[in-house]
């Protein structure tokens, strides 16, 4: 299997991540404000870490593995104001990148799970 980096993991784990959420706010609103502020609402660091709280007793050993590694990653400067989110954001979109690069069925599992709370 290809290695990835944890970096590359969270980049694609934000924008699955966004697409998901994209894909459900559609079927509320036509109104393009509407959209942008549901999205937007919904793809942040708080709210990512508040979803990996909601899931965190749900991981395996091995991804709790991954989600601490995530968390530990460098924070870029701009973002120490809110380092705790943006740690926990990270580690969120590690694992949903590694789903979707290495467990579509988890993947999916675990966005049932979320879709309640968007």
């Amino acid at each position: 299997m290809e290695e990835i980096n944890l970096r590359n993991y969270a980049y694609i784990g934000d924008a699955v991540w966004e697409l998901f959420v994209r894909n459900i706010t559609i079927l509320r609103t036509q109104n393009a404000n509407d959209l942008h502020k549901i999205t937007t609402d919904r793809v942040n660091a708080k709210f990512q870490h508040d979803l990996l709280m909601n899931i965190q007793d749900e991981l395996t050993e091995d991804e709790l593995e991954l989600m601490r590694r995530g968390r530990n990653l460098p924070v870029p400067v701009a973002r120490k104001s809110n380092q705790s989110d943006y740690r926990m954001a990270t580690a969120f979109e590690v694992l949903i990148g590694w789903w979707y690069k290495n467990n579509s069925d988890r993947l999916e599992e675990i966005q049932r799970k979320l879709v309640e709370f968007l």
